[in-house]
């Protein structure tokens, strides 16, 4: 969970650990962002109205570098997903010398998850810094304002005073496309249209409260105590596990087989004949307690 929130934060360029979503999780770690820390980081930077209208609008100009966060810090920030990665590899080589992980394909697995992880963040960060070549995006931008300050003059000749509704319309379109292309090289941040960082690692932690609510399954247990209700063979039949256990195995294959069967049949088909084999099944199973039939 730590991770997924901390990389959400280096990836909106936010290289700290104070927030209010991390601190709790990543508080007792000795890192980097943790050290770089100071009482100014609380401090809210002053927004003239202008600036605030703007960013509300979404203008480009009127927003902030969110690298400037990066560059006023005076000591190293170091890279917090990563730290944390290296604080859950060091945990797993723990468990697997003292013992308590002796299972070598389960470690394996854990330490191919890490690796997951890294190349997780590696290409989350490929996106975020490589953003189109600056030459390519003045010159799009160029077009593309040529273009619509040209389009009146190609217009007028044809369409007379409706010249000025389509050059909007055509405006809006052109420059919208544009716009989104611009939006694509970050899909980070905090704007509508980016990706809900938020709504994962929420989700994230909600799935992982859920699974560590309750021990892990013990399939001898879980057999026991759901042997009443079971029903290995449904919807073929309606037989519990106590019944099917005492079956030989080729009465097994049999019902397996009749199962792939009924699947082709329809569904008064499938009904009749899950009927007719629940009946055979109770007959059969009555007989063999009476000691009529061997199994």
């Amino acid at each position: 969970m730590a991770f997924a929130v901390s990389l959400k934060h280096r990836l909106r360029f936010e290289p700290y650990a104070h927030y209010p979503d991390l601190a709790c999780l990543v508080a007792h770690l000795d890192t980097f962002a943790k050290n770089a820390h100071s009482e100014k980081n609380f401090e809210k930077r002053k927004r003239t109205p202008w600036k605030a209208v703007g960013e509300y609008l979404g203008l480009t100009f009127a927003s902030s570098n969110p690298r400037k966060e990066i560059k006023r810090s005076d000591k190293p920030l170091g890279n917090l997903p990563l730290e944390i990665l290296t604080y859950l590899s060091a945990y797993i080589e723990e468990t697997s010398v003292n013992g308590t992980l002796k299972n070598a394909v389960i470690l394996g697995q854990m330490m191919t998850a890490i690796s997951a992880l890294t190349d997780t963040q590696a290409s989350c960060e490929r996106v975020l810094t490589t953003p189109l070549p600056l030459g390519y995006n003045i010159l799009i931008s160029q077009i593309v304002l040529l273009y619509v300050y040209l389009l009146p003059f190609q217009l007028w000749g044809t369409l007379g005073l409706l010249t000025i509704p389509g050059t909007i319309a055509a405006a809006y379109i052109i420059l919208g496309i544009h716009c989104i292309g611009n939006e694509l090289e970050n899909p980070f941040g905090n704007d509508v249209n980016d990706l809900p960082l938020d709504s994962y690692c929420a989700e994230i932690s909600r799935e992982l409260d859920t699974l560590m609510s309750i021990p892990a399954p013990k399939f001898a247990e879980h057999l026991g105590l759901s042997r009443h209700i079971n029903q290995p063979l449904w919807p073929l039949s309606h037989g519990k596990l106590d019944e099917w256990r005492g079956r030989g195995l080729n009465d097994l294959r049999s019902a397996l087989k009749a199962k792939a069967y009924v699947g082709k049949k329809g569904n008064d088909e499938f009904a009749a004949f899950s009927e007719s084999s629940n009946s055979t099944l109770r007959v059969r199973t009555r007989t063999m307690k009476e000691g009529v039939i061997e199994p």
